[in-house]
């Protein structure tokens, strides 16, 4: 039998893939978020107090960006006593970030103009 599948609180169950799709990207639209996915590439694995020293930011912070990444599956979690260890969930998420960059090499200052996409953050 197949596990149920998550609701997701702020997107339709009956959303379309562009919207669902859209919704992925905005989770990467954070720079903290894709800080930490680039932190977790580089270490393999790390504790919150280690992400928070070598990302920057607040531990709350820092956390509540970690719980939605765990969420979307991006990141997964391992205790060990009281210390929880994160590590990228999936090595798609490392060959996404590889493509982002590799893409911006090529095209990254139209991206870093665009004023559009900087609208949605105002």
């Amino acid at each position: 039998m197949a596990e149920p599948a998550r609701l997701d609180p702020l997107v339709r169950p009956d959303a379309d893939e562009a919207s669902r799709v859209a919704k992925f990207f905005r989770g990467l639209g954070d720079p903290a978020r894709v800080r930490i996915l680039e932190y977790l590439d580089l270490q393999e694995e790390a504790t919150l107090g280690e992400q928070v020293n070598a990302v920057g930011g607040l531990r709350g912070r820092v956390s509540s960006h970690l719980g939605c990444l765990r969420w979307c599956g991006l990141v997964q979690d391992r205790r060990d006593g009281r210390l929880v260890y994160y590590c990228l969930a999936d090595p798609r998420v490392r060959r996404l970030l590889k493509t982002a960059h590799e893409f911006l090499d090529e095209h990254g200052d139209p991206v870093e103009l665009c004023r559009i996409i900087d609208r949605g953050a105002e």
